[in-house]
């Protein structure tokens, strides 16, 4: 549903990130993501030339370049979130509360399985 926008999931997941936690770094954002260093680079390579986020040209601290969401950057999530919460709202119109609750847990726990921690098992 977000190819429309000209937008992958991974793209996504990098702008949300960035709204919730302005300043991370290409490896926090792979880790958020679930993709490697290498691909999150590539990605914000685009997205920095395309005018998506923001980076200094070089490190204010060590090694790591902070990412911001530039204006461009915050209305083009304000559109993918818009039609994430449409396909979210469709998912779970069948479905009782229960229903949707054991679906959240499930979810979670699987979150937690991908990032290697047991909290969620």
């Amino acid at each position: 549903m977000l190819r429309p926008l000209g937008m992958s999931v991974t793209h996504y997941s990098c702008l949300e990130l960035l709204a919730q936690r302005p300043g991370l770094s290409n490896s926090d954002l792979a880790r958020g993501a679930f993709v490697t260093r290498q691909t999150m680079n590539v990605l914000l390579q685009a997205l920095e030339r395309d005018g998506y986020v923001t980076r200094p040209a070089a490190a204010p601290v060590g090694k790591t370049l902070p990412t911001r969401l530039t204006p461009r950057g915050r209305r083009s999530l304000e559109k993918a979130s818009a039609a994430v919460r449409s396909v979210e709202a469709r998912m779970l119109a069948g479905l009782t509360e229960t229903e949707q609750s054991d679906a959240f847990r499930t979810l979670q726990s699987m979150i937690h399985s991908l990032r290697g921690d047991n909290e969620g098992a």
